[in-house]
């Protein structure tokens, strides 16, 4: 995707959000993609953590969820740059597919990759200084030279969007169920499989409980900047000794005392 210099212009001079009101969503958490297993793990720790006064989630439809404290942002049929402003300080984006199953995640609104950098401009026309992104991929199919940087210009789009802090968690998944025309395409999708055995172990999925946990640390102790965790690292921060993790990856030093 391109970046249009003329958005970009129009965005860099858009009128910010009334002194009131960025006070009044400083304390609040909005989360795209409260769905999957992965989503409704960063939602149940970083809701539950009570730092936030607000936790608010995407929805289509108003929900009635079992968390206390956690309301539904309604959005509206129409395009990401028309919603109607809210309030936020922090941000989540999470790309894990709804469970149908779960009449719940039947009534959020789910991001597509595509989303991104239209989803992003409008969280930062919402106040959002601090923005998380979780975007699992397919374990062992990521090039090695995109693990620890932007790896689409979608995502350099994020960051030109003047956050304070942008926390990009890239986390290893299984490869997602595909449906095949013919046998020889099941055939040949039996094959690659196999290549799964010779996936290092640092880049075999983690468990979504896990990725929240290293989310939530992330948020709570990450310089201003750009900070992107490769598979590796988050497999690392699963294993034991999170903190000391997250903090070599942050570059951060453990207050004394720790």
């Amino acid at each position: 995707m391109a970046i249009d210099p003329l958005q970009a212009l129009q965005a860099a001079n858009r009128p910010g959000m009334p002194a009131a009101a960025a006070t009044l969503g400083a304390g609040t958490l909005l989360i795209a993609g409260a769905t999957g297993a992965l989503g409704q793990e960063l939602l149940r720790r970083l809701a539950g953590s009570h730092r936030y006064a607000h936790a608010r989630v995407l929805a289509r439809e108003p929900i009635r969820d079992g968390m206390r404290g956690v309301e539904s942002c309604l959005t509206s049929g129409l395009p990401i740059a028309q919603w109607p402003p809210t309030s936020a300080g922090t941000a989540v984006i999470a790309f894990d597919p709804p469970r149908l199953y779960h009449d719940r995640e039947r009534a959020l609104w789910v991001p597509q990759p595509s989303d991104l950098p239209e989803l992003s401009r409008w969280l930062r026309a919402c106040g959002v200084h601090t923005l998380a992104i979780v975007q699992p991929h397919d374990q062992g199919k990521l090039p090695e030279a995109l693990k620890r940087g932007l790896a689409s210009l979608d995502e350099q789009a994020v960051v030109a969007n003047g956050f304070d802090r942008v926390i990009l968690v890239r986390s290893a998944r299984k490869p997602q169920n595909a449906k095949f025309a013919n046998p020889a395409e099941r055939l040949a999708a039996w094959m690659l499989s196999i290549v799964r055995f010779m996936v290092p172990s640092s880049e075999q999925p983690v468990r979504a409980a896990k990725v929240a946990e290293l989310v939530d640390l992330a948020l709570r102790i990450a310089p201003p900047g750009v900070h992107v965790a490769a598979p590796e690292t988050v497999w690392e921060a699963a294993q034991g000794g999170m903190d000391t993790v997250a903090r070599r990856w942050l570059g951060t030093e453990p207050a004394q005392g720790d």
